[in-house]
């Protein structure tokens, strides 16, 4: 932060030397060797950022109120930056077979609060984590343009109740889903809690409450921007229930969206638990399954089902490491394309972390070949 500082003090020092160093061809020597002691202090004391004399335009007593140029003391700034590289060997036509792709992701956190409970949040992201071959790990997504990816307000409600509300900011925000895998992989680090758990962002409100025994219950809603809950909108809403103990955990989520066309309705259930045993070197354990119901579809293709099941390594050598698999969003009647990834993660600083992945996803199309990828994700934050 100090070479940030100085990054912004930098321009700004630059830009008061310039008028002084255009004007000293006019300073008249004598004058100033004429200067009476007093007269000398004063001109000194004019550069004195300690002033007592506040120097504002006529009328605007009290506008500023000694303001540094820094963070309030409840405001803080987290940066953090992915550089991907990777290549996938697969029939898929729209990925570019064997070739060699990079990319980055990029993400500024603000978060401050105003009575010590609440708290404002601002997400802003530049990415290319997109890119044909390194598409399966986490990223943002939106190009190089550095965009707000979500404004949300959180405080409490009382002493067991929470509340959100934002914009870009997702449904879910305040659900707990009770899974202990946290792999890069784009496919399977949602525990198969797909669609359920509504993301996506829009307009978002939502409550969370715990009943301080291990069980909580959120609800969260979210719509479109330009016509908040109203016949216009597309709209979706879901119901979390979860309990926690002290190596286990269990939740349901149950989520109803409107399609875009607002004709009708698609419903999904997630169940999601997981078990970290006590001893060491024995892996946690995550599983997760949803099932959905597609509204005004065919009846023999309504039904869509997801499956994920993970172990995850906390100490592994000097790292972590996971194994998973699992299928998304299967049709009924279509064969389930399970995708298999396996990681290991090693931090080689407190704020560098390297991350390789391998995974294979299969093809069912007669012919093709499943898909195979090799990636490595550095990960900075500072």
């Amino acid at each position: 932060m100090k070479l940030f500082k100085s990054l912004l003090v930098a321009p700004a020092a630059l830009g008061l030397l310039a008028p002084i160093s255009a004007n000293a061809s006019e300073v008249n020597l004598n004058d100033i060797s004429n200067y009476s002691d007093v007269e000398s202090i004063d001109f000194a004391n004019s550069f004195d950022n300690d002033a007592k004399e506040d120097t504002l335009i006529a009328g605007g007593e009290g506008l500023v109120d000694s303001y540094d140029g820094s963070f309030s003391e409840t405001t803080t700034a987290s940066f953090s930056a992915d550089m991907y590289l990777g290549a996938t060997d697969t029939d898929d036509a729209t990925v570019t077979d064997d070739a060699v792709n990079a990319a980055y992701s990029f993400q500024i956190d603000l978060n401050t609060s105003f009575t010590g409970e609440d708290s404002l949040d601002i997400s802003l992201d530049a990415g290319t984590s997109g890119a044909t071959g390194v598409a399966e790990f986490d990223g943002n997504t939106g190009g190089d343009t550095l965009t707000v990816d979500g404004v949300s307000y959180t405080f409490p409600l009382g002493d067991k109740t929470t509340v959100i509300a934002g914009i870009d900011t997702d449904g879910s925000a305040l659900f707990t889903t009770a899974c202990a895998y946290g792999g890069p992989g784009n496919m399977l680090d949602d525990c198969a809690n797909v669609s359920a758990g509504i993301t996506g962002g829009g307009a978002t409100v939502g409550a969370a409450y715990d009943f301080g025994t291990g069980f909580t219950a959120a609800f969260g809603a979210q719509t479109t921007e330009s016509a908040v809950f109203t016949d216009e909108s597309q709209d979706a809403y879901a119901l979390n229930a979860a309990y926690t103990a002290d190596s286990y955990g269990l939740s349901v989520t149950y989520g109803v969206i409107e399609n875009a066309a607002k004709t009708n309705e698609d419903t999904y259930t997630a169940f999601n638990g997981y078990y970290v045993p006590d001893a060491s070197g024995f892996p946690s354990f995550s599983i997760g399954y949803e099932v959905g119901e597609k509204g005004g579809v065919a009846a023999a293709s309504d039904e869509v089902t997801s499956f994920m099941v993970g172990l995850s390594w906390d100490e592994v050598g000097p790292g972590s490491a996971g194994i998973a698999l699992g299928h998304s969003s299967t049709a009924e009647g279509d064969d389930e394309a399970y995708q298999y990834e396996a990681y290991y993660s090693y931090d080689i600083n407190d704020g560098m972390t390297i991350t390789p992945l391998i995974f294979t996803k299969e093809n069912h199309t007669a012919g093709k070949d499943d898909t195979t990828g090799v990636m490595v994700k550095t990960s900075f934050s500072f």
